[in-house]
């Protein structure tokens, strides 16, 4: 059987979401929800928030983004995320390491040396 494009996108983005976020918040703070919007506006990142409260709650616990809760004036309470100096070691380091694999990847598909 063939995988399809939601199957496909799954696994691209499990290895590539967290990076996303972290480099979001490399110069804002940003509360869940608008992690969120930002993330599914293509449709293509984020198909749904029920995937990134989990991978939140992951980068917290490694260290890598730090969060705080602030009053909102539109409703309850909301938690900040922000990225701590470990999450930008782990950012520039997959940075480093992004473009190379992309550009191996394209040539692979392309039909290209590896």
């Amino acid at each position: 059987m063939v995988p399809g494009d939601d199957a496909i996108l799954t696994h691209l983005r499990r290895g590539a979401l967290e990076y996303c976020v972290l480099a979001m918040l490399r110069d804002d703070e940003l509360y869940g929800l608008d992690i969120a919007r930002r993330l599914s506006t293509d449709g293509i990142l984020l198909s749904g928030e029920g995937t990134l409260y989990p991978l939140l709650a992951r980068l917290r616990k490694a260290g890598l983004v730090d969060t705080t809760w602030r009053e909102s004036a539109e409703g309850p309470p909301r938690r900040y995320y922000s990225l701590t100096r470990d999450g930008g070691t782990a950012l520039d380091t997959f940075t480093r390491t992004w473009k190379p694999f992309r550009d191996a990847v394209d040539s692979a598909i392309q039909g290209g040396p590896a």
